[in-house]
């Protein structure tokens, strides 16, 4: 046990995933065995930086009590947001504009003032570049890894993606059967950002006829073509599945709203673009779906609940044993550590050639590039 760890602050960070709650639950019930208090930050590190903007007590103590049951919920107990990054920070100037700055000084001082002497940041690839940058400033910090989009570096799955691949499966599944009985295109625009695993799971699971990924840039005639044939052998629906970061051939990807203080880019609108371009390619009737953050709620899976468990004891462990500046990793069936250098700043995203992508070609399913256009129906 490293007896210089009394007090540990607990971060919920980015999007929501299902896990959450299993995950803070594990952090809390293992630093207590080892006589550790823990307390959650609220609406991740607005907190301690904006304690006024949030609705709850901004800081509150967490025990074996207060996570009791709650590791079947979604959501998260502590709340999050993705627009409170401290490396930059949204500050309102005096003139009314938005600007960003660094309070990562601020808040180290103030983790120093409540006592706390580690934290446990919980997030995706943001939030693992947010604590990397908190160690090398002298904050002892694990990370442990989160997100549905599945595409964070140097660990083989992150909870809450399972449970938005089932979610994301059941509603293709119930999609085939209205698109079959009105002799449709229907499109299914997924979440992933800039990562296509979400769409290349559910697509393959749920049967879809095409699937369209960040990684493999379409050619929107190609998934027309795979559509026509389906209709020359009887074949008359079609299920597309695309990801959100979905790249059509010599353009660019749809974005709701531009990057701007404090704040990612949003993306989304490509499944709408897909739809209208079937529609005037095929003349069938063309309806899409956005899945959305229908994807981000609900309770986790059985898998998700206890990888969330596996990942926060380990976070847990992984202090005790004196170490900083690590994220927790599934690595085949272990739990093992890896530098948060290694893991800030960059995306694990689906590579062309994996075993995944194979079995949907040889399964015939329309990856949208012209040499495997003809592969199948």
């Amino acid at each position: 046990m490293n007896p210089d760890i009394r007090r540990i602050a607990l971060v919920t960070g980015g999007g929501d995933a299902p896990g959450l709650n299993a995950a803070i639950r594990a952090v809390v019930l293992a630093a207590a065995r080892r006589g550790w208090a823990c307390d959650g930050i609220r609406d991740g590190f607005n907190g301690l930086l904006a304690p006024a903007q949030c609705l709850d007590e901004p800081v509150v103590a967490l025990s074996s009590q207060s996570v009791h049951g709650i590791g079947h919920l979604g959501g998260t107990i502590l709340g999050s947001t993705n627009r409170g990054n401290p490396l930059r920070y949204p500050v309102r100037d005096d003139d009314g504009t938005m600007s960003e700055r660094d309070r990562s000084g601020e808040l180290i001082g103030l983790f120093r003032q409540r006592g706390f002497d580690a934290l446990v940041m919980i997030g995706g690839d943001g939030s693992m570049a947010i604590a990397d940058s908190l160690h090398q400033q002298g904050l002892r910090v694990v990370g442990v890894p989160k997100t549905i989009d599945n595409d964070l570096d140097r660990t083989e799955q992150t909870f809450g993606f399972d449970s938005a691949v089932a979610f994301a499966t059941e509603c293709i599944d119930r999609l085939h059967t209205t698109a079959d009985s009105q002799h449709r295109i229907l499109v299914v625009e997924t979440m992933g950002r800039y990562a296509g695993w979400i769409a290349l799971h559910a697509g393959m699971a749920g049967g879809a006829h095409a699937i369209l990924l960040p990684e493999i840039p379409f050619d929107i005639d190609v998934v027309a073509e795979a559509v026509r044939r389906r209709d020359a052998l009887g074949l008359r629906h079609s299920i597309v599945v695309v990801a959100e970061g979905a790249l059509p051939l010599g353009g660019r990807c749809e974005v709701l709203e531009a990057a701007g203080a404090g704040r990612a880019e949003r993306l989304g609108g490509i499944g709408a673009w897909v739809e209208t371009r079937l529609a005037e390619a095929t003349g069938k009737d063309c309806r899409s779906v956005v899945l959305g953050h229908l994807l981000r709620g609900g309770s986790p899976s059985a898998f998700d609940r206890i990888l969330a468990a596996r990942f926060g004891a380990a976070a847990v462990r992984t202090l005790a044993a004196g170490q900083s500046g690590v994220m927790v990793t599934l690595t085949g069936q272990d739990i093992v550590t890896v530098p948060l250098a290694d893991v800030a700043g960059r995306t694990r995203r689906v590579p062309v050639d994996c075993d995944t992508v194979r079995t949907a070609r040889e399964l015939g399913i329309c990856l949208g590039d012209r040499p495997h256009a003809t592969e199948r129906i």
